[in-house]
C-alpha cells in the first residue's frame, strides 16, 4: 500500500554518513592500524618533501658569487668520477697498502655507480628540480642530467671512494673524505639536485664502500665486521 513502511527490521541496513557524506561504522572502508599507518607515512614523507624543497629554495636564494665558479667547476670534474680516479692514480704509485686502497677505492665507485643508476634512479624517478622557478643563478649552471634526480650518482661513488680509501688507508682518508663533502654540496648549490638526492647518495656510498671492502677482504680475514678486517 502507498506509504506504507517496512517493519524497521526488514529495512535495508544503511550505513551513518560522516560530515563529508562518507560511511562510517561496519561497512564503510576499513580504517585500521594499516591504513593509518599508512596515511601517518604519507604524511611525514610529504613533510620530507617540504623540509627538501625548502633546503633547496635556501640555497638558491642565497648569494655566493665567490664560491659560485669553483663549485661549478668541482661539479663539473666530478662527472664521471674524475677527481677520485685521480686520486686513485696518485695512491697506486705510493707503495703497497695505497695500491690496495686505491683498488679497493675504484671496486666502490664501480658498485655505488651501478646501484644508483641501475637501481636507485630507476625505481625512484623523482624529477629534477626546476632552477628556473626557484631562481638559481645561471653563473652556476652545469648541464642538467637526464636521468632520474633520486639518488644523486656524484655524491653516492665520491663518498664510496673516500670511505673504502679511509678505511684502508686512515691517514690518506681525509682529502678524499672533504672532497667527498664538496661534491654532494655542489650538486646541489649548481641547482641539480635536492638535498635529499644528496643524503640518499652518501648513504649508499657508505653501503657501496663496504660492499667493496668485503669482495676485497682475503679469505682469511674475514670477519664479521668488515671493516675490522683491514
Amino acid at each position: 500500500m502507498a506509504g506504507s513502511r517496512l517493519p524497521a527490521e526488514l529495512e535495508p541496513m544503511t550505513e551513518p554518513t560522516d560530515a563529508d557524506g562518507g560511511t562510517r561504522g561496519p561497512l564503510g572502508p576499513p580504517s585500521g592500524p594499516g591504513s593509518a599507518g599508512r596515511r601517518a607515512l604519507a604524511a611525514v614523507l610529504a613533510e620530507l618533501r617540504a623540509v627538501d624543497g625548502a633546503l633547496y629554495a635556501a640555497v638558491a636564494a642565497t648569494s655566493t658569487p665567490t664560491l659560485d665558479r669553483a663549485l661549478r667547476r668541482l661539479s663539473h670534474a666530478a662527472d664521471h668520477s674524475k677527481v677520485s680516479l685521480g686520486i686513485a692514480a696518485a695512491l697506486a704509485l705510493s707503495g703497497a697498502r695505497a695500491r690496495r686502497a686505491a683498488l679497493v677505492g675504484v671496486g666502490a665507485i664501480a658498485v655505488a655507480s651501478a646501484s644508483a643508476n641501475l637501481l636507485g634512479k630507476r625505481l625512484v624517478h623523482r624529477a629534477r628540480p626546476d632552477r628556473e622557478a626557484a631562481r638559481v643563478t645561471v653563473d652556476r649552471y652545469v648541464p642538467m642530467p637526464a636521468s632520474a634526480s633520486f639518488p644523486s650518482g656524484h655524491t653516492a661513488a665520491a663518498v664510496a671512494f673516500a670511505t673504502a680509501v679511509g678505511v684502508v688507508l686512515p691517514e690518506a682518508g681525509v682529502p678524499p673524505g672533504a672532497l667527498a663533502s664538496a661534491v654532494g654540496y655542489s650538486r646541489v648549490h649548481t641547482g641539480v639536485h635536492y638535498p635529499g638526492d644528496v643524503a640518499a647518495g652518501a648513504v649508499l656510498g657508505i653501503a657501496s664502500a663496504a660492499a667493496a671492502l668485503a669482495a676485497a677482504a682475503p679469505a682469511r680475514a674475514r670477519q664479521p665486521n668488515t671493516f675490522t678486517a683491514w
